[in-house]
């Protein structure tokens, strides 16, 4: 995870760490409510103003590890607001600094139209409670003495989901929210996070289940070259997971589907767009919902290596690993067939880990799962380039072209252009995430940081195409479209 304040980092994983040990034990029902006493013992208080704050924020972030919102309740929305934590933002967008010259032309008074400023005796003053941060006194201010405050939540989102209430906490709109995740890292407080699924995960892993981890593409390099899909195996058996399984094979599953989905839309003279990232198909839904019709009906890899897991174990559960906040809305919202059960960050998932007393260790890789186009799906471009591979594969020589939208700025514009019927491309790939999956809200690192590690680690990769690795696995046969999957035991009945 990627943050300003590893302070922050260290205190959430602190405590999704304890509730994880507390549930291996046993105990997470019974010693719940004195967990934020054990963790802010006091009287002093360590990182708030007070210890009574410390310890509401800790006792709304159990709240969440349970899949709850901050206040207990249950709701859909992924992202949500720990308001003890962001009662400590400031109220007031728009603030006069010492550069203010108190000068008789008066501009920033003259330009409000809220009867807002008031001239004091060293500078002028904005009434927070008219003031309503339209911004015309900064842009009227001769001596750029008037700063826009704007939160750094609100200034990450890239839909206008963030507002705030009367009393200065930010409000999530359920109506607008992508749940892409941007505004988690951005909040220097500390304020904003994800409902997670780590106590239901850690009591199914306790009761002996049958549970698969999956691990997005996007791991491979963040982590260092040593720290391989094996290394993740090994770790992860030795918590309790049954096995752990590689999603560029869900890559080059989506891929082969919607090649052929493309092939036919092509020459049908319809434009489509790819389906595999959740925030760019909930950015869809919300904000452009005339165009879903235009979404593929491809499932994403995600949802892909998980049928093909419940297609060889019945039994199995299945948990996505990522750094991707977005995948827990399509667990819980998308409601299709045959998709993972549960979806963690990386964080989230190494505080599992942390809590076994298990270490991810360097392993060299054994067993290749994915094509190196599977594994390229993590980056922006890379699901082009699967595609227009898996189209090459299934004898399609026609040239076309694909509009690569890496961010949601430029997700935004290609929509805009399809809706409005001055699209010129014939496809559209959409990542949410500058970057791509790569640079995901819960990466481990910077990009830029891992990068090269990345490169290395793909090129050892043998080079096998996607058709050869489906077959290879016996992946070929899953069905890849969201309503066409029956779960095999109703299938035997």
């Amino acid at each position: 995870m990627v943050t300003n304040d590893g302070t922050i980092i260290k205190i959430k994983h602190e405590i999704l760490c304890e509730v994880a040990k507390l549930v291996f034990a046993g105990k997470f029902e019974e010693e719940k409510e004195m967990l934020p006493y054990r963790m802010m013992p006091g009287p002093k208080a360590s990182y708030r103003c007070c210890v009574y704050k410390e310890r509401e924020i800790v006792r709304q972030r159990v709240r969440l590890a349970e899949g709850k919102n901050p206040q207990g309740a249950r709701n859909n929305l992924v992202v949500q607001v720990v308001q003890a934590a962001c009662e400590d933002c400031p109220i007031s967008r728009y603030v006069v600094t010492d550069n203010c010259q108190k000068c008789m032309g008066k501009a920033c008074q003259q330009s409000c139209n809220f009867g807002a400023i008031s001239i004091g005796v060293n500078r002028a003053h904005i009434d927070p409670q008219k003031c309503r941060e339209c911004g015309k006194c900064a842009s009227a201010c001769p001596y750029n003495a008037i700063a826009d405050l704007i939160r750094p939540c609100r200034r990450s989102c890239p839909v206008g989901a963030i507002s705030t209430d009367e009393n200065g906490i930010c409000i999530i709109d359920e109506k607008k929210c992508i749940q892409c995740g941007k505004c988690i890292h951005s909040c220097p407080f500390g304020a904003i996070s994800s409902k997670s699924c780590i106590v239901e995960v850690c009591q199914a892993l306790k009761d002996g289940k049958r549970i698969y981890a999956m691990i997005a593409p996007s791991a491979e390099g963040q982590f260092g070259e040593g720290i391989t899909f094996e290394s993740w195996r090994n770790a992860l058996k030795e918590v309790g997971f049954t096995d752990m399984i590689e999603v560029g094979l869900g890559g080059d599953m989506t891929a082969y589907s919607d090649a052929a989905e493309w092939i036919e839309a092509y020459e049908n003279g319809v434009k489509k767009t790819t389906a595999c990232c959740p925030g760019f198909v909930n950015l869809i839904r919300l904000h452009y919902p005339e165009l879903e019709e235009n979404i593929s009906t491809t499932v994403s890899p995600m949802c892909g290596v998980s049928r093909w897991i419940k297609e060889k174990d019945p039994e199995a559960l299945t948990l996505f690993i990522g750094p991707c906040i977005a995948k827990k809305s399509e667990v819980l919202d998308q409601k299709i067939p045959g998709n993972a059960d549960y979806a963690m960050t990386f964080g989230e998932i190494r505080a599992v880990i942390r809590a076994r007393g298990v270490t991810i260790k360097e392993t060299p890789e054994v067993q290749q799962q994915a094509s190196t186009f599977g594994k390229w799906f993590g980056n922006s471009g890379g699901v082009t380039a699967a595609v227009l591979e898996s189209m090459k594969e299934q004898g399609f020589a026609q040239d076309v072209k694909v509009e690569r939208c890496n961010g949601t700025d430029a997700c935004k514009r290609a929509l805009l252009m399809l809706k409005m019927g001055r699209f010129t491309s014939d496809f559209i790939e959409g990542m949410t995430c500058d970057g791509g999956c790569v640079g995901g809200p819960s990466r481990h690192v910077d990009v830029a940081k891992f990068k090269k590690a990345r490169e290395n680690m793909i090129q050892k990769a043998d080079s096998r195409n996607v058709k050869e690795n489906l077959k290879k696995l016996g992946a070929d046969k899953i069905a890849m479209h969201r309503d066409n999957w029956t779960p095999p035991e109703t299938a035997e009945q």
